[in-house]
């Protein structure tokens, strides 16, 4: 994650739905927000997000009165994609009942935040051929916000792994934000490399070695903003992938099965391994400070279903600059230099 100077979120409080653990609480508590609420089902992840912030997630969001969630002024929600079951009539807030989202509405509709920050997978922008981000964009709408959204990749932010994601921002229309822009991309200066352990511990099984590993004739010697395959294991199916650390990664999975699991393999000391869980925390930008679950399990399939921190926190960025000038007549203008970069600082 990177390390921010301007605290441009300072005194505004935030809740987290679909907590997961925790990515949108660090990106926005590093801008001075404070996470007031925390929602998320799943009990490993709820164990994950309370040894980290001290904060116990409410759990099932569908069985939650609105009515009794904390007021804030920005709603976090990297809620999962679901089918809509009538989605393309475009009647927004109806059309919504019987997804998760609806669960996001509702609470929108009760506490009316200054600003709604969701997250989903790159997919959910063209899902059934653009109808359910219409659906979502009409909810929001009848509720009286403005709607923005865009994929944007990890590795356009200085985070070596392809990670596309849709970013949905929305301000409430009587703050009259109309000029919202995503954050400009940057020139990738970190691979894999850079985010690997100093030595991994051989008890953790996860080097490789076998009579069916085959590698191809690329030099492992030059640096990519792309994935360099160096060999397979087996007959090179999903997991069963080696890829050079002078690259950058894939895309980390909750699911999938291989030898290399969820994280692809890397050719690390001249030997193949899976990636550990604290360099999966590293490639989606959790600090090293950051206490991970005890089971490598849980820890991977946390870790593949959750958000890059650095660019959660560059689209905060933004949403901070758009809340000060609406507050302002002047423009204020943000540039990268008022950052300080860095994978592992803690917040």
């Amino acid at each position: 994650m990177i390390e921010i100077e301007n605290k441009l979120l300072d005194g505004y409080t935030f809740i987290d739905l679909f907590a997961g653990l925790g990515g949108f609480h660090l990106a926005l508590n590093s801008l001075g927000a404070k996470c007031v609420y925390a929602n998320e089902w799943d009990v490993p992840a709820q164990k994950v997000y309370e040894k980290n912030f001290g904060i116990i997630p409410e759990g099932d969001i569908t069985k939650v009165n609105e009515k009794t969630i904390p007021d804030h002024d920005i709603l976090c929600a990297g809620f999962p994609c679901q089918a809509f079951s009538i989605s393309g009539k475009q009647r927004g807030f109806e059309d919504s009942r019987g997804t998760l989202f609806f669960d996001v509405a509702r609470i929108v509709k009760e506490k009316r935040p200054k600003v709604v920050f969701m997250e989903n997978v790159k997919n959910f922008a063209s899902h059934d051929g653009g109808k359910t981000i219409s659906v979502i964009k009409a909810t929001m709408e009848e509720l009286g916000y403005s709607f923005n959204y865009k994929v944007l990749n990890a590795v356009d932010y200085n985070v070596p792994q392809k990670r596309e994601r849709v970013y949905m921002v929305c301000f409430r229309n009587d703050l009259g934000i109309s000029d919202f822009e995503y954050p400009e991309p940057m020139k990738l200066t970190k691979h894999v490399e850079d985010f690997l352990l100093d030595k991994c511990d051989e008890t953790e099984r996860l080097y490789v070695d076998r009579p069916d590993i085959y590698y191809n004739d690329v030099e492992d010697n030059q640096y990519s903003n792309k994935t360099i395959r160096l060999g397979i294991v087996n007959k090179g199916g999903q997991g069963e992938r080696i890829y050079s650390t002078k690259g950058i990664a894939i895309t980390l999975s909750a699911y999938g099965g291989g030898v290399f699991a969820k994280t692809g393999g890397y050719l690390i000391d001249k030997k193949p391994r899976k990636l550990h869980p604290r360099e999966c925390a590293r490639l989606m930008g959790f600090p090293d400070s950051y206490k991970i679950s005890d089971s490598n399990h849980q820890a991977y399939k946390q870790f593949g279903n959750s958000v890059i921190i650095n660019v959660l926190q560059y689209v905060a960025q933004e949403i901070g600059l758009s809340l000060l000038n609406s507050n302002h007549s002047r423009k204020v203008v943000w540039t990268n230099s008022d950052s300080k970069i860095g994978s592992n600082v803690a917040v």
